[in-house]
């Protein structure tokens, strides 16, 4: 089984590369994520969290397990929340993060159909955390300066426990 990739791995600060074909390997990849997290009790994934560089999420998020290949926000609202957001890569911490409360999606499902998304609340905020893993985005980068000094040591533990 694949293990989640933690910080300061650099897979975590790469762009995934879009999928091009569905195929086997890739449903491999996503049944293995699926396991990943739930395991972990996350309720969204993206594929370098695994250590691949593929542009693949998935999530349940109280609605039923999903999966969105080559997830793209094309739309956001206007109306922003900050809400205190955990990740399984960044054991142990917590950032508050604002986005905004409703956004667009647009990827393909597992057949290979283009789907778009309207979410707003919670499902929003789980595309948006992890189509930002995808493009090397993590919640630290969302952190004030404040936030940042609290979380020093923290990070400092996870820098030692990968060396």
């Amino acid at each position: 089984m694949r293990e989640i990739v933690t910080y300061p791995d650099s897979v975590l600060r790469e762009t995934a590369q879009p999928v091009e074909e569905i195929d086997d390997d890739l449903r491999t990849l996503i049944d293995d994520m699926a396991e990943v997290m739930y395991d972990d009790d996350g309720i969204g994934l993206a594929a370098n969290q695994v250590g691949d560089l593929r542009r693949v999420i998935v999530i349940d998020a109280g609605e039923g397990f999903a999966v969105f290949i080559n997830p793209e926000i094309v739309a956001s609202g206007d109306e922003t929340e900050s809400v205190e957001e955990g990740c399984l890569s960044l054991p142990g911490i917590r950032v508050n993060v604002t986005r905004p409360t409703e956004v667009t999606m647009k990827a393909m499902n597992l057949d290979g159909e283009p789907v778009k998304v309207e979410a707003q609340g919670l499902l929003a905020r789980v595309f948006q955390h992890e189509t930002d893993h995808l493009n090397g985005k993590m919640i630290i980068d969302h952190a004030s300066p404040l936030q940042r000094t609290m979380m020093k040591n923290k990070l400092r533990r996870l820098e030692k426990e990968q060396a």
